[in-house]
């Protein structure tokens, strides 16, 4: 394959192989660069779709996966109360726990989001423009999202930039960085103690004290389920929009047409961010998935307790599914993609996402219609972790009147 999946020039330019795997191995086996652990990636969108609805494939990778697996360290959340979060239960406990938080996303909490995100990117444009010059991952995409993030959970802004370090802990891409999962998932555990601590004691109108009063039936989250799936909306909001918004600006800039399009097409923002999340989304993979039996899938053989990848950012851009896949454009019409996953534990934050992503990124380009890069385009530079896709920075400059 041209580059070896997980390495230091994969994470600047995955597609290529991605490319090269689905025309030559679409379920393709290699070895896990942390433990060297027998790794499963399905790479193309029908697969990538039927894995993450097969139920033969869990999340519990502490109950089913291979021994290899569990001893490597990478069952995520692994003896920390995140074990009990909805993300990484399977039925019938997810199927309650799903009732149960989803209880709170009531329609009048979500319209509160959109003006919740409305504030955030003015205010921050305005600190924007007063910079002239700045950096869309750290004066844009990041302060909105963590801004966001405060109202809708209520939790304290100034603990963001040490969430998203937390996250880095806890999703290493080799072997040198385990020492740290345990530290990364506990931190973030921690935090989501204390925020509910925080609400038990002073109730807010805010996703958090929604969730401690959620009920169904009689039926209602106990300790460790509130402090599991609070941190489970940590981990899913925390730098994954910020990531998203990035990597949308970006495909803006290498594709002028769509980006004038967007300024002057109100009213097709909701379709753009579909085909931007299609694009690029900040989703590299689904979180592993492990088999529960010996199965047949996509033609080959895979032994009870594997662990498989579902490489998301293939999927979107498999040309067996879209017309030119690898150009964006958001005149795309009954766009079906895997950006915010698929089946039972599709992204937890999708709606939000899409409420940023529909607000934050065509209100850079009205604020700046000339906003343009800093610096060199092949001077970015992407984090390296093999679950998410983010810019490490995106310095931009305007250099036309703000409208």
């Amino acid at each position: 394959m041209p580059t070896p999946l997980f390495s230091a020039t994969y994470f600047q330019d995955p597609y290529p192989t991605f490319a090269w795997l689905r025309d030559r191995s679409p379920v393709h086996e290699f070895a896990f660069p942390v433990g060297g652990v027998r790794t499963w990636i399905v790479t193309r969108f029908d697969d990538v779709r039927a894995l993450l609805a097969d139920q033969r494939f869990s999340s519990e990778g502490g109950t089913w996966g291979s021994r290899e697996f569990q001893e490597a360290g990478l069952v995520s959340g692994a003896g920390s109360v995140l074990e009990k979060a909805v993300t990484v239960v399977d039925p019938p406990a997810h199927t309650r726990l799903r009732r149960l938080v989803m209880s709170a996303f009531t329609p009048s909490r979500i319209a509160q989001w959109q003006t919740a995100v409305e504030k955030a990117v003015v205010a921050t444009l305005d600190r924007c423009e007063e910079r002239g010059s700045f950096d869309v991952m750290e004066h844009y995409a990041g302060p909105v999202s963590s801004t966001v993030m405060g109202e809708i959970l209520g939790l304290r802004i100034d603990r963001h930039e040490q969430l998203v370090q937390a996250l880095a802990q806890a999703f290493p891409s080799d072997d040198a960085q385990m020492p740290q999962v345990a530290e990364g998932f506990a931190r973030i555990c921690d935090y989501a103690a204390e925020l509910v601590a925080e609400k038990r004691r002073r109730p807010a109108d805010d996703l958090t004290t929604a969730l401690l009063q959620a009920r169904d039936d009689g039926d209602r989250l106990s300790e460790e389920e509130l402090v599991a799936n609070v941190a489970a909306m940590i981990l899913a909001g925390s730098d994954t929009i910020r990531a998203f918004v990035g990597n949308a600006v970006l495909a803006l800039f290498d594709h002028p047409d769509q980006r004038d399009l967007l300024i002057g097409r109100p009213d097709i923002e909701e379709s753009a961010v579909e085909e931007l999340l299609r694009y690029e989304g900040a989703l590299s993979t689904a979180l592993f998935r492990v088999t529960t039996e010996e199965l047949t899938f996509g033609g080959t053989v895979l032994p009870a307790g594997a662990p498989v990848i579902a490489a998301l950012l293939s999927a979107n851009r498999d040309p067996r599914q879209f017309d030119g896949p690898d150009r964006l454009d958001l005149t795309r019409t009954r766009l079906r993609h895997v950006g915010l996953g698929h089946g039972l534990h599709n992204c937890l934050g999708a709606a939000l996402a899409r409420l940023e992503g529909r607000i934050a990124i065509p209100a850079l380009f009205r604020r700046f219609p000339r906003l343009e890069l800093a610096v060199a385009r092949q001077d970015l530079r992407y984090i390296e972790n093999w679950a998410m896709r983010r810019l490490v920075a995106l310095p931009t400059r305007t250099t036309g009147t703000p409208r």
